[in-house]
């Protein structure tokens, strides 16, 4: 019976890879207690699965969104971005906020010209202690 169930699912799902993996997530959900949509005949899940797969009785784009959900470890969920991006932003800079008035609220503005400024050791100064 098995054999024959499958040469009816290539018709209808040609990449074996892709129908085993069908069958195999519809297997899963039979056992977890999904109802059947064909009868059992005394056979076992995947075989049940199968006959459902070549009988048209499930939707299979829906399968395939239950085997790719299954298979994810992060589900990526859509949230609107946040409009101020001077509150995510560590520079007063972003903000449009100046020198006299980041100083006013506490806040260190550095110029562009200033932060190139900025002292880094040179090789000559680091000693090798190997």
């Amino acid at each position: 019976m098995a054999r024959v169930t499958v040469e009816d699912c290539v018709l209808k799902v040609p990449n074996r890879f892709e129908l085993v993996m069908l069958a195999a997530q519809r297997g899963r959900a039979i056992s977890a207690g999904a109802p059947l949509t064909v009868d059992r005949d005394n056979d076992k899940n995947p075989v049940v699965a199968l006959r459902e797969i070549a009988d048209q009785t499930i939707d299979l784009e829906q399968l395939r969104q239950s085997v790719v959900g299954g298979l994810q470890k992060h589900v990526e969920v859509d949230e609107p971005e946040e409009d101020n991006m001077a509150a995510l932003m560590s520079g007063a800079e972003w903000a449009g906020v100046t020198q006299e008035e980041g100083a006013r609220e506490g806040i260190s503005v550095v110029d562009a010209d200033e932060a190139d400024e900025v002292d880094e050791p040179d090789v000559a100064d680091v000693k090798d202690e190997g």
